[in-house]
């Protein structure tokens, strides 16, 4: 499923790729925690979903 988030720390919008069900994203709207909802995702996919941010973003900014 296409997902498009927008970066708070950027601005970027990002559209990714990714392998979830809209019965897992209901899933986690309504409450459930996204690893539980979305087992089979990375961190970095479910950082993408929840904040718009994705793995380099996350890493350049807080990195040493």
């Amino acid at each position: 499923m296409k997902i498009t988030r927008k970066s708070p720390l950027t601005g970027i919008t990002r559209t990714k790729e990714i392998d979830v069900t809209i019965e897992q994203i209901l899933a986690w709207e309504e409450g459930e925690l996204i690893q539980n909802a979305m087992p089979q995702l990375s961190a970095d996919d479910r950082e993408f979903i929840m904040t718009g941010i994705d793995g380099k973003e996350f890493d350049s900014i807080f990195s040493d």
